[in-house]
């Protein structure tokens, strides 16, 4: 619903001072969002033993794999040399795969996969490494094969795509490497039936990405002597052959029956494939309103879950917001009680495990139950001393959409909130309008550090999912094609608009923050709008030329569809740049990067700043050392923190 209420006296927390806006003593403080808070990820199970991802700022970013088990509790599952991540598609995901006892797992520092044939061994290298990326990686059901995405980099020019078979050794002697299929640009998501017969893949190729076109295949799987899985035969195409549709994560339930998400009705949703002889038919499954799916950007998504006495748990994103039901095979959908970001998954003993991210505590990996919810809680991202006053919680708003007569957008609001402090009476707290990257991505509602600790201090926060956001249906994605730089910038101006006209913002306190993809809508909308007082731009892209030449594979077609073709429409691409309007930003523009950035080159933030300077513009360029697309280490976290609200105050003036 439309959110057209003034911020009031009534709505400041009972008893807590005036306080001006960006000076509130906060519990959000930069060493906890730096050093002590987890980026927990990827859990899944193997029998009643859960494991996950948990990423170290203070061990400068390091991926650990962790095991838990009833009786022995949490524990770290492989010895403190290894950083479990993989560098394929530059993002990564299915670093690591756990079953029967064994793990399979890529290392970043050495790019190879190890298996752990039992728990307690140690690690083996299993694979060459090097110029060679593993991702995705399963266990066939035997747990004899591990299969994997692999990217080869030993050649020049763009790196090739392959689906492989890893035959695991009896003892410690390498894997034999089996090249089961190549030639796409693009593979993810193999996936063996319950009987071994049968594997289905996803595949696509350039200049689509996998939210604008893929092709779901399935082929017939042969063993060696030993039940290791050899070759793929008989190969043909599912759905994606004939009509441009995004397929996604092929999954078999346990009675041989294959699914897999696909938009072709509007928006992602879960399909069952009927196999005929020659021939295979998605048909709908009874899911309910909403979608389900998100875009691909990294291996080892999980938006649905087959269940073993049949049905599926799904992630719903409705209005915005993710609601996690499970759905039988007959009858109505009901609410599976979890805020998770990836569906649960089941354990031996009935439960499930998942990562609870709920609106107002921090992430945690949990086993629970649909109808309890949570019942125990593995690891938690941080210890939190919170009261319930101190955190924001997301209002859905809905604001006009320029040019699109009855269309509304969405964006989630959250009002300052601080048990300690309130806004001074007769003033309106200062706004950052956050811009997500990708830009096929969305504003998620879950508890996140990146809004409270703006909202813990006196700002309010407006996450805004602009036209090309995921989670609204391909016509909302597709809004975003030909018009980068166009379609986003002026949803989030809108957004903003809407905020002030609404009265709750300080319409002269108003800033613009986002990275990467986002980086570049806030340099646009600084040049098109004067709303805003202040931008900040981490690691995002300047000059969209360079990007179409210097980015990765994954990306290197991207911008065909959101600008055009390269480099025939190069006098589009110049024309949209941020480096091109530099001289239209009167604003005060703070630019964060990483010096070892590979998606967005640190040269792009370097032009920038010489633009704006030339401009007479302020504009204050921090380069951190070791650090790549996104900020992983304490100390940059910490420091990019603190200068980024030191910048605010001096805009602001607090």
């Amino acid at each position: 619903m439309m959110s057209d209420l003034t911020f009031s006296s009534s709505t400041r927390p009972q008893g807590a001072p005036p306080v001006p806006c960006g000076t509130w003593p906060s519990r959000v403080t930069a060493a906890l969002v730096a050093g002590k808070t987890l980026s927990l990820s990827e859990v899944s199970a193997d029998g009643n033993a859960v494991f996950w991802l948990e990423r170290r700022p203070v061990e400068k970013g390091r991926s650990v794999l962790m095991r838990w088990t009833e009786q022995g509790g949490a524990t770290e599952a492989l010895p403190a040399s290894f950083d479990v991540a993989t560098r394929v598609h530059e993002y990564g995901g299915g670093a690591y795969a756990a079953r029967a006892g064994r793990l399979a797992f890529s290392d970043k520092q050495t790019g190879a996969v190890w298996l752990v044939p039992q728990a307690g061994a140690q690690p083996v290298r299993i694979t060459q490494g090097q110029d060679l990326r593993y991702a995705d990686l399963q266990f066939d059901r035997r747990a004899t094969t591990v299969l994997a995405v692999r990217e080869d980099h030993r050649a020049s020019g763009e790196a090739k795509a392959a689906l492989v078979a890893l035959k695991l050794p009896s003892g410690s002697a390498p894997a034999e490497e089996v090249v089961l299929y190549s030639g796409p640009d693009f593979l993810s998501s193999p996936s063996v039936s319950p009987d071994g017969a049968r594997m289905a893949w996803v595949e696509w190729q350039h200049p689509d990405m996998p939210w604008d076109a893929t092709r779901l295949c399935l082929a017939d799987v042969e063993r060696d002597a030993e039940g290791r899985i050899t070759a793929l035969r008989n190969r043909r195409v599912l759905a994606g052959a004939e009509q441009r549709e995004s397929v996604l994560e092929p999954r078999w339930t346990e009675d041989g029956h294959l699914l897999s998400i696909s938009d072709r009705s509007g928006c992602w949703t879960v399909w069952t494939v009927q196999q005929t002889e020659g021939s295979a038919v998605l048909v709908s499954c009874t899911m309910p309103e909403g979608e389900i799916g998100q875009p691909a950007w990294v291996f080892g998504q999980r938006s649905y879950q087959p269940l073993p006495e049949g049905g599926c748990l799904v992630l719903a994103v409705r209005d915005g917001r993710t609601a996690c039901l499970h759905q039988p095979e007959h009858g109505q959908a009901t609410a599976f009680m979890a805020h998770a970001d990836q569906c649960p998954v089941p354990l031996a003993d009935g439960r499930f495990a998942w990562l609870e991210v709920p609106g107002d505590a921090l992430p945690a990996v949990v086993v629970g139950s649909g109808a309890q919810g949570v019942e125990q809680v593995l690891q938690r991202a941080a210890k939190l001393d919170l009261a319930p006053a101190d955190i924001a919680r997301a209002e859905t708003i809905r604001f006009p959409v320029p040019g699109q007569e009855g269309v509304a957008g969405h964006a989630l609001f959250y009002p300052p909130a601080n048990s300690r402090a309130s806004v001074p009476e007769g003033t309106l707290p200062p706004m950052i309008v956050q811009v997500h990257g990708g830009p096929t991505a969305r504003a998620q509602e879950g508890f996140s550090f990146k809004v409270q600790w703006w909202t813990s201090r006196g700002f309010a926060v407006l996450d805004v999912n602009y036209g090309g956001s995921t989670g609204f249906g391909r016509a909302w994605r597709e809004r975003l094609n030909g018009a980068w730089g166009v379609v986003d910038v002026a949803d989030c101006i809108a957004a903003c608009q809407h905020m002030v006209a609404t009265g709750r913002v300080d319409p002269k306190r108003l800033a613009i923050r986002g990275s990467s993809a986002g980086g570049m809508t806030v340099l646009v909308a600084l040049a098109e709008s004067d709303l805003f007082a202040a931008g900040v731009s981490l690691y995002g892209v300047t000059d969209l030329r360079a990007l179409a030449q210097e980015t990765h594979k994954f990306e290197a077609r991207y911008l065909d569809g959101l600008i055009g073709p390269w480099p025939e429409a190069e006098a589009i691409y110049l024309a949209r740049s941020p480096l091109s309007v530099a001289h239209k930003i009167k604003a005060a523009v703070l630019l964060l990067q990483g010096s070892d950035d590979k998606v967005v080159p640190p040269g792009q933030a370097h032009a920038m700043a010489r633009a704006l300077e030339e401009a007479g513009s302020p504009c204050t360029l921090h380069e951190f050392p070791g650090e790549g697309h996104g900020f992983r280490q304490e100390g940059t976290i910490r420091k990019a923190l603190e200068e980024e609200l030191a910048f605010y105050g001096r805009v602001f003036g607090f």
